[in-house]
């Protein structure tokens, strides 16, 4: 888990990566972030069996990776530290009004007790408004996805290469997190292999994408949808950002991972996002029955 706490009055970004990612994809950004908003905080922790955390092997009886359980974990670090695990999240409720609003971006597949305000950002699925697509993408993408690599340097050198992800900087700090060695291989080009076997998820695929779009239309917030293409909506959100129901970006120069490609860019359409939804910069008029009971004491004086 990486967490760095807000100041006095800032807000806390929580984020959460997509399947086969880690914490460390939000280092970036969060750094940007931190360039524009020196007071805010910033959250994301590696996913059960992703990055860091060790639990049962991906893809054996003692994991669960239902939408449900990650979403359980992702409260649970909310409290105590106080895409589609996100949306969950905020569709929930469990928050009330801490929650000032959601960011959501495509790719395959934004809290301080003292000031009371998280923004949720989160990595999701690379057609978010089409399950059947998002399934057909996960699978195109793991087939272009080589076994191992000889080196992390060599990870990160795929990753740039092959454009997966368009920042070399980005790529050199999340890059390891989605490594680990492999002791048990005698082949050099399989000395390190992927943290999280993405192919033994594909139980719960459905369950990740299906309802997507309802989700985030649902929750409760302020809704920021950043997308690299336009194609990537479904008739739901559509119609959706025609009522005017969310607040669309599309960064066209940017791939698979939009925050880690423009982490700039994304860390600024965020905090704007943030200042746009800001309730306490809210400076709301005097009640009328104050405004009697002044009336009243000022007669009496």
């Amino acid at each position: 888990m990486y967490i760095t706490p807000p100041g006095p009055k800032g807000p806390t970004f929580v984020a959460h990566h997509g399947a086969g990612s880690s914490g460390l994809s939000f280092a970036v950004l969060a750094a940007e972030i931190r360039k524009l908003m020196p007071d805010a905080g910033f959250l994301s922790l590696d996913a059960r069996s992703h990055g860091e955390t060790m639990t049962a092997t991906v893809g054996s009886p003692g994991l669960d990776l239902s939408l449900d359980s990650l979403t359980n974990d992702m409260i649970y670090a909310i409290r105590v530290l106080g895409g589609a695990v996100m949306t969950n999240v905020a569709k929930s409720g469990v928050f009330g009004d801490q929650v000032l609003g959601y960011a959501v971006l495509d790719v395959v597949e934004g809290s301080s007790s003292r000031h009371a305000e998280i923004i949720f950002y989160s990595q999701l699925t690379d057609r978010i408004g089409s399950a059947i697509d998002a399934l057909q993408s996960m699978q195109t993408y793991l087939s272009t996805r080589p076994p191992g690599f000889e080196s992390v340097s060599a990870g990160i050198e795929w990753h740039v290469q092959s454009r997966t992800i368009r920042n070399p900087t980005s790529a050199s700090v999340s890059v390891p997190g989605l490594l680990r060695e492999n002791h048990a291989s005698h082949l050099p080009s399989d000395a390190w292999t992927w943290s999280t076997d993405l192919l033994a998820t594909q139980p719960y695929w459905e369950n990740w994408f299906v309802g997507l779009s309802k989700n985030f239309l649902e929750a409760r917030g302020g809704k920021l949808l950043i997308l690299a293409g336009t194609d990537r909506l479904d008739k739901e959100l559509i119609i959706g950002q025609m009522q005017g129901k969310y607040q669309l970006l599309v960064f066209p120069e940017t791939g698979h991972f939009i925050h880690e490609d423009a982490p700039a860019k994304t860390a600024q359409a965020l905090v704007d996002f943030y200042k746009r939804n800001d309730r306490s910069a809210l400076v709301l008029p005097p009640k009328v029955s104050e405004l009697l009971k002044q009336k009243a004491m000022q007669e009496k004086s």
